[in-house]
């Protein structure tokens, strides 16, 4: 996610082309994403609540029947203040955990919606978990629909897996027949431990709770996770999808403020909270309460070591671009997690950042540019990925053809990314999640880091003047919540909306120079670049 080399970059822009507000608007996120970052070099902020664990929490103390009436009480007034949301999901299951009773229809529509957002390899996982998720609410489904390789366990990594065993338990009871025997009683019980959420997901943590609370013995086990579960419970009432992504944050942090020339102190600082979590493996995890590394944020990691110091970073480094390479599959691609599950593009598009900071790996470069080719759909876009905005893995791929030398192939992929960002620009200068959706401030940071590489400053332009729209006071930026988990389930943690902003800033600024001499007739306002970038 760093920017490109100087010398890769287009002619730079005048700063009359932008917003006056820039400099100031900029300087405001800095300090604010530097305040951030705590004395031991992490970047912390709580994932906030979600409507899908507060319905899984609120339907788990129901039917343990006693005890914990006011986190009770707190949870149904969160999900009563979300019964009438825009997003159908979290309508429909706020309606079932309240009892207020959901159609065939809107589950069936639910259901559609979940699995059109989901890469084609997990389509028939989340199809058996929405039947799972509607069960554990106590609403009645087809489960006759559910596939039988989508509670298959077998080469899916830990997380998934321990997912899909609880899938299978919970779906099993719902038919009468106990699918769950003693090794799979024994897997789920194994990630219950008194006041810890096993690898920080609260979602598979409720889930694991949901399948064991009818197994005889589990009774104390049930209401300890339970206990557990609730300690989480944020201020509004509600619950989150994991207890934190610290480490996710710290390294999207670090890579956003080594782009905005912050203090090497404070990069440092970071650099060595980094350090002192990676993994035994060479990984890195999204929170240090996890022990499965990930290629995110591996990756990212990766790119900011190197940005700040390859030779003082050297062997963090190797170590973690080893295990990258441990996991990448035989289409010559990289998965999210381990090895022999699913390449994605957008994975495989951090591999090629993260990789092209090394001369050793460039053989493994041009094998996953063609994956990523070939992956590339005919609109220009790419499978989903780990976000609801399509644009995170454009922005991504588009800065992995221009970290090595582009074929003619790899030109045609970046052109494609880069006129599909262009012609989907709204009116107000933003981007949205998806064609046609309203603009976010995150979205449009993505699309403006791809638009900070182009020879007209008109989008980027823009864009820029969006971004400033959605800054408050303190600096900080509003947008919704983008990153998913599991997919297409988003969850929402501000500080990365500020990160990524002011990552799209360290990528817009060299490529402004301040302005000559106006010359009359010769200067460009707002009004104009607008008028040049609407549809």
């Amino acid at each position: 996610m760093r920017p490109p080399a100087a010398k890769q970059l287009p002619p730079a822009w005048l700063s009359s082309y932008f917003p006056a507000a820039l400099p100031a608007g900029r300087s405001r996120l800095l300090v604010r994403v530097l305040n951030r970052v705590g004395a031991d070099g992490a970047v912390r902020d709580a994932c906030r609540s979600r409507v899908l664990e507060s319905a899984l929490a609120l339907a788990l103390v129901e039917r343990c029947g006693s005890g914990h009436h006011d986190a009770r009480t707190r949870i149904v007034s969160y999900l009563e203040r979300h019964q009438n949301s825009e997003d159908l999901i979290d309508t429909t299951l706020a309606a079932a955990a309240l009892g207020r009773g959901t159609r065939q229809p809107a589950r069936r529509q639910a259901l559609e919606d979940i699995v059109s957002r989901v890469p084609d390899f997990t389509g028939s996982r989340k199809q058996a978990l929405v039947q799972a998720i509607f069960t554990m609410l106590g609403v009645a489904t087809d489960h006759a629909d559910v596939a039988p390789h989508a509670v298959d366990v077998s080469a899916l990594h830990p997380w998934a897996a321990v997912q899909t065993v609880a899938v299978n338990a919970i779906l099993g009871r719902a038919v009468g027949r106990n699918r769950a025997g003693g090794e799979d009683v024994t897997r789920l019980a194994s990630t219950q431990r008194p006041g810890r959420v096993w690898e920080g997901n609260l979602f598979i943590h409720l889930s694991v709770l949901h399948a064991l609370v009818d197994v005889p013995g589990m009774e104390s086990v049930v209401d300890a996770g339970l206990s557990t579960a609730l300690r989480h419970q944020r201020e509004d009432g509600g619950l989150p999808f994991v207890t934190d992504t610290d480490t996710w944050s710290t390294v999207v942090v670090g890579l956003a403020l080594g782009s905005a020339g912050a203090p090497r102190e404070v990069m440092h600082r970071i650099a060595r909270h980094l350090v002192h979590v990676q993994h035994a493996n060479g990984g890195w995890s999204y929170t240090d309460h996890a022990e499965l590394s990930d290629t995110d944020c591996t990756t990212v990691a990766v790119e900011f070591l190197h940005q700040l110091d390859p030779v003082a970073y050297r062997d963090p480094i190797e170590r973690a671009l080893d295990a990258l390479v441990a996991v990448r599959g035989a289409d010559g691609g990289f998965p999210t997690y381990g090895a022999g599950t699913p390449s994605e593009a957008c994975m495989t598009a951090a591999a090629i950042n993260a990789l092209s900071t090394q001369d050793r790996h460039r053989h493994l470069i041009q094998p996953a540019l063609r994956f990523l080719a070939d992956r590339q759909m005919p609109d220009g876009s790419f499978p989903p990925g780990w976000s609801s905005s399509r644009l995170h893995t454009l922005f991504r791929a588009y800065l992995a053809t221009h970290h090595w030398q582009a074929s003619l192939t790899v030109q045609d992929m970046s052109g494609r990314i880069a006129g599909l960002v262009q012609s989907t620009q709204n009116a107000d200068g933003g981007f949205g999640q998806r064609d046609g959706a309203s603009s976010d401030a995150i979205s449009t940071a993505y699309a403006l880091i791809i638009l900070a590489g182009q020879r007209d400053p008109a989008p980027a332009a823009h864009a820029t003047g969006y971004l400033l729209t959605q800054q408050r006071p303190d600096g900080s930026i509003i947008s919704v919540p983008d990153m998913l988990g599991p997919r297409p389930f988003p969850y929402h943690v501000p500080v990365l909306t500020d990160a990524f902003t002011l990552l799209a800033l360290g990528h817009l600024t060299p490529r402004i120079r301040p302005s000559r001499i106006a010359v009359p007739g010769r200067q460009h306002s707002n009004a104009q670049l607008a008028q040049r970038t609407a549809p």
